[in-house]
């Protein structure tokens, strides 16, 4: 009896929870509901009957040319979530874009790729000037080589507008067209005072644009610096993004840079427009040779740069480590505004070539070839730098390095270890001692030792920098630098799995090349279709008459089977290439003979539609009888152009880079290397390499002429110029020879910038003329 009442209890019991437990999951799932789409009429029906906690879950597969308008009012416990059926596997294609319209929206786990935005942005926090973004956010996600097909059509990949919207864990990379990657808008009372987040983000390779308007992050913009956004950037990855000179540019105030890893990235932290920032805590890693590298470049008023660290950087002027500028006095919101109230202190600068640099950009010198409202001539005031650490393996004759004087400045207790080589202290500002250097990883090395009576200048709000590099508490401790203290552990700050998202990854196993052998001119482009990326076509010996351009898209290499050079003869079309550099295809030729019709051209990209970058090596080749040797056309651009050891004769041009004649400070290459050449009897254009427009922050352009020979070329160049390079900063043309060619000039050199000529022999080909200042016109 007793058995029977206990069992019934306790059957009652468990009717009574199970009942409870389903009450409460049909209630989880009401609040929660979810529904799968596969096409975008089903995605903007559920899209249109979203509730608060609603999940709109799009299957896994390709989305080819979708523009998804995601409206909705979520709530902060309840946001509205578009989220992919597998993390990565949802592919988001064609011409496509994504707009956020509403309240509490999230996005996860999209891949943006094999396409681009047939708007003005990839990623948008705003559908129209009426359905702008709050609190929305986009995670998890990937944005890969998503590039408009015209290289000067401007977009942006991540749009911010509205209020308290977030960028985060997610993987971004391969812009090459205009515009910055990531821009935050202040148009609106809507859109100030934004407290944005862009966090935790693996912001990848962004190749070298070529001119301006290629940062990686831009906060504003001029005509909206003076409006407060308080912006936070922290804890991304910036590798190797080197779209420009600024890889962010802050343009609005009280932005913060907390915790950030910039790895060999070619180009800076600026404070170009706008006031207050906070960059604290953020790594800045070079490779010891690059000198593009850069770190931190100060403009405006009222920056604090604390507790940041600078390793093997050999970037210099606007590349410096802390590159402090002139300002033009009474500057307009577009220009350079004086630095003023600055702090910089408690950073560690580890075999660093110029540290600090101070009155960067000063053009005094150019006065009469700028209007009175470019000149820069204002140089930062009270600012402080105190409390440093510099540690150097090799000594440098100047710590700080004056292009104009820095009698505005203050430096307080700064120590450096110098190995004894003596420089300016600074009334005391900056003390030699002597300090060793202890590993702890391969990119953080913390110099110890430091004295002990070196006492922390305390100025004004020092109290505020209240942790080090590493987060430990600077309460009762008087140590300087970065660092505090030597017990430190390896932050594996360059493990790529602590940024980005949690399924995609930008490390590539490496393959060994293989080798495709060619017999006859019908295979080579079969053989280049099917190669992989890297693989090498081998010519066996002999002629190989080809009548249609070759099409190059991938990585590749062309040449001679070892020990022969076989012959290409090129027989198409006038005005066609041999050659044809589509986006993505990077040439090698090597141990060739190239012969043309006289009409045709050796190599040549496309005339439009260079959604991506080409490159091009020639080695051991010999080129004759082409129209063109290489013609580049506008919106083409390439990161390195080769020629060693290659002989061109009876061309009527040769190397075509001019393309951008529109005055914006783009041009086609960034290198341009010509090394151990011979050219004979090339009429015109024999290098033609041009950059237009007035921009001091494009300082890219570089043409190396080394070791070549040039004789009766130029005939019918109109300019009678031998070498033109019109604009390009970074020239040196060494150890040539210049013989019998027509022309009044061989180079005319740009003295104001890095222009330079040495061991060279002319005879009978006109001079190399210095022209200190070059005439160009305003960009702005």
């Amino acid at each position: 009896m007793n058995y029977t009442v206990n069992f019934k209890l306790k059957n009652t019991i468990l009717i009574y929870l199970s009942v409870l437990l389903l009450a409460f999951g049909c209630k989880e799932s009401a609040g929660k509901s979810g529904v799968k789409v596969d096409n975008i009429e089903a995605l903007n029906k559920a899209i249109k009957d979203a509730k608060p906690g609603d999940n709109i879950v799009l299957a896994n597969g390709v989305w080819k040319d979708v523009e998804i308008k995601f409206r909705g009012q979520g709530t902060k416990d309840n946001p509205i979530v578009l989220i992919a059926e597998t993390a990565g596997k949802v592919s988001i294609e064609g011409k496509s874009y994504l707009k956020f319209g509403g309240q509490y929206l999230v996005v996860e786990g999209l891949h943006f790729k094999n396409g681009y935005s047939p708007s003005r942005a990839v990623v948008e926090f705003k559908i129209n000037d009426d359905e702008i973004a709050n609190n929305c956010k986009i995670t998890n996600c990937v944005i890969e080589d998503f590039n408009k097909l015209k290289r000067d059509d401007s977009d942006l990949w991540v749009n911010f507008w509205g209020r308290h919207n977030e960028l985060s864990n997610c993987y971004i990379a391969g812009k090459t067209n205009r515009g910055p990657t990531i821009r935050v808008n202040l148009e609106g009372i809507e859109s100030i005072n934004n407290y944005h987040q862009i966090v935790n983000n693996h912001f990848g390779p962004r190749p070298v644009k070529g001119g301006p308007s290629g940062e990686t992050i831009q906060l504003g913009n001029s005509f909206t610096s003076m409006a407060p956004s308080y912006t936070m950037v922290s804890n991304n990855l910036f590798e190797e993004c080197n779209g420009e000179v600024e890889v962010i540019s802050s343009k609005t105030n009280f932005n913060e840079f907390r915790n950030n890893v910039f790895y060999k990235s070619e180009g800076s932290l600026v404070t170009r427009h706008g006031n207050y920032c906070t960059i604290d805590g953020n790594y800045f890693i070079g490779d010891g040779v690059n000198e593009n590298y850069g770190g931190i470049r100060i403009i405006n008023t009222g920056h604090w740069v604390t507790n940041n660290y600078f390793f093997n950087l050999k970037g210099t002027s606007f590349r410096s480590p802390l590159a402090v500028m002139n300002g033009i006095p009474k500057s307009p919101q577009n220009r350079y505004n004086q630095v003023t109230d600055v702090v910089v202190a408690y950073n560690t600068y580890v075999n660093c070539s110029t540290p600090w640099q101070f009155g960067v950009g000063t053009n005094i010198a150019q006065a009469d070839v700028l209007p009175k409202s470019e000149i820069r001539s204002a140089r930062a005031i009270r600012t402080t730098v105190a409390n440093n650490v510099i540690y150097n393996e090799k000594g440098l004759e100047a710590i700080v390095i004056e292009n104009d004087k820095a009698d505005g400045v203050t430096f307080k207790n700064n120590i450096v270890d110098n190995k004894g080589v003596k420089f300016n202290g600074f009334d005391g500002g900056i003390k030699e001692v002597s300090l060793s250097l202890k590993t702890i990883s391969e990119n953080i090395k913390i110099p110890t030792g430091l004295p002990n009576d070196i006492e922390p200048y305390v100025g004004f709000d020092f109290g505020n920098i209240k942790t080090d590099l590493f987060g430990k508490s600077r309460e009762n401790n008087n140590s300087i630098g970065a660092i505090i203290g030597v017990d430190v552990a390896n932050s594996n700050i360059l493990d790529k799995s602590k940024y980005g998202t949690d399924w995609f990854s930008n490390e590539v196993e490496p393959s060994d090349p293989v080798s495709h052998v060619v017999t006859n001119a019908i295979e080579i482009q079969a053989k280049i279709d099917a190669a992989n990326k890297g693989d090498i076509i081998v010519l066996s010996p002999g002629v190989y008459n080809v009548e249609k351009s070759l099409v190059i898209n991938k990585a590749i290499t062309i040449q001679s089977k070892k020990g022969e050079k076989a012959q290409v003869v090129y027989n198409g079309a006038a005005n066609s290439p041999l050659f044809s550099l589509n986006p993505k295809g990077k040439l090698t030729v090597n141990n060739l003979n190239l012969k043309g019709n006289n009409a045709n051209y050796a190599f040549a990209s496309l005339k439009e539609n260079m959604s991506n970058h080409f490159g091009l090596t020639v080695s051991n080749t010999e080129i004759s009888n082409f129209n063109y040797v290489l013609k580049v056309f506008k919106e083409s651009f390439s990161e390195r152009i080769t020629f060693n050891n290659t002989n061109i004769s009876d061309c009527i041009n040769g190397i075509e880079l001019s393309g951008e004649i529109n005055a914006k400070g783009d041009y086609n290459t960034e290198y341009l290397t010509i090394a151990s050449c011979k050219f004979n009897n090339v009429k015109a254009n024999v290098v033609d390499y041009y950059r237009g427009g007035y921009d001091e922050s494009t300082i890219g352009g570089n043409l190396i002429v080394s070791n070549s020979t040039f004789i009766n070329c130029g005939a019918k160049e109109d300019n009678r110029i031998l070498l033109n390079h019109h604009g390009i900063v970074n020239v040196n043309i060494t150890g040539n020879t210049f013989k019998n060619n027509p022309v009044a000039f061989v180079s005319i050199l740009w003295g104001a910038k890095n222009n330079e000529q040495s061991k060279n022999t002319i005879s009978n080909s006109g001079q190399i003329k210095v022209q200190e200042n070059l005439e160009m016109k305003l960009m702005y």
